[in-house]
């Protein structure tokens, strides 16, 4: 058994190794291996959207913000629990979280890595190893169907959601499906606002659950200040991948006679839809902001954050989208709090 203390500090010794990353230093020689070999199998994992993420959680794994963050739950006498955790891989370490939940609550990880991405969390976990040898008999690494545990944590598409509530269901479960970022403009916006928006649409491509795919404008607004804040951005076309999903899309935008801004790199489109695909953002104009709200509630199933500049619950400010504690704060309440979940409280 690993007390709570013992937990907490072995991974904020794992922060410790990630807020320090240093190419110069060979400690970090396997880190930067690992990211080649990232890469290599998912062309979306650039080297520096990985080293964005592990600076993320670098920053959150700490001995002040875990203790924090772990206040209102008891664990340590309660036996632990195998908890089977099939995670996503449509960004580098998006899974961790989970992880990082059923660890510090004192359970067994079983894991199905993403086939997208089979190697950044097996390595932060062979770290983790090396700073409390004992977590290795709390970590199993599965490619195949579960089949002793407890309790699951599952991500997938809205297909593969449909399967796991099916699957799981027979089990404490906590399923995720696609959700997306919105963000609500006033037309107020200052350009550092406008600039944090743009990192939230387009880091890690756009392709997180909390990137931000859709927004909604006033009447009226002058949609070029979108494309002056992306402008900084024009580098994503170095990006092969980023560069075919553009020409794709805009071809088949065009062919289906859609109305379309384009500045070259990036795509805006008029689409009540809040998903959007690679390199292009859709818009949508509304007139009252309280009904606006209104209508973001009803269909909270399909929203995962929330960004503007207003002083209002549940809203995170630009710039925010992708950081790691912007996650952990989206998680608080019992639906998404893993490692409450994981107790089967």
């Amino acid at each position: 058994m690993i007390q709570l203390e013992q937990r907490i500090f072995a991974f904020d010794r794992l922060g410790d190794f990630l807020r320090n990353i240093n190419p110069e230093d060979p400690t970090y020689d396997r880190l930067f291996e690992t990211i080649k070999h990232a890469k290599s199998k998912n062309g979306w994992f650039s080297k520096e959207n990985v080293l964005h993420a592990f600076a993320a959680w670098g920053q959150l794994l700490n001995k002040k913000d875990l203790t924090q963050w772990l206040l209102p739950y008891s664990f340590d006498h309660t036996a632990p629990k195998t908890v089977g955790l099939v995670l996503a891989g449509n960004i580098p370490l998006v899974g961790f979280h989970d992880v990082l939940s059923v660890l510090l609550s004192g359970n067994k990880a079983l894991i199905k890595c993403s086939s997208s991405d089979p190697l950044l969390i097996a390595f932060l976990i062979q770290k983790l190893d090396e700073f409390e040898p004992r977590f290795t008999s709390f970590v199993e690494f599965t490619k195949e169907r579960f089949t002793d545990f407890d309790a699951v944590i599952a991500t997938g598409s809205n297909n593969a959601a449909r399967y796991f509530e099916y699957y799981f269901s027979k089990v404490p479960n906590l399923i995720r499906s696609n959700r997306n970022g919105v963000a609500i403009l006033d037309g107020n916006e200052t350009q550092e606002e406008l600039q944090a928006l743009a990192s939230d649409i387009v880091q890690y491509f756009g392709l997180g659950c909390r990137s931000t795919s859709k927004i909604f404008v006033p009447k009226d607004y002058d949609l070029n200040l979108i494309f002056g804040a992306l402008y900084p951005y024009a580098s994503l076309m170095d990006s092969a991948k980023y560069a075919n999903n553009y020409d794709y899309n805009k071809a088949v935008y065009l062919m289906s006679l859609f109305d379309l801004l384009d500045n070259g790199f990036f795509m805006l489109k008029e689409d009540a839809s809040y998903t959007s695909p690679v390199a292009c953002l859709h818009y949508e104009y509304y007139e009252d902001a309280q009904m606006l709200e209104k209508k973001l509630i009803e269909d909270q199933d399909l929203i995962q954050c929330i960004s503007s500049n207003q002083n209002t619950a549940g809203h995170f400010a630009f710039g925010k989208a992708q950081l790691v504690e912007t996650i952990i704060e989206n998680r608080k309440d019992a639906r998404y709090t893993s490692a409450a979940r994981a107790r089967g409280k």
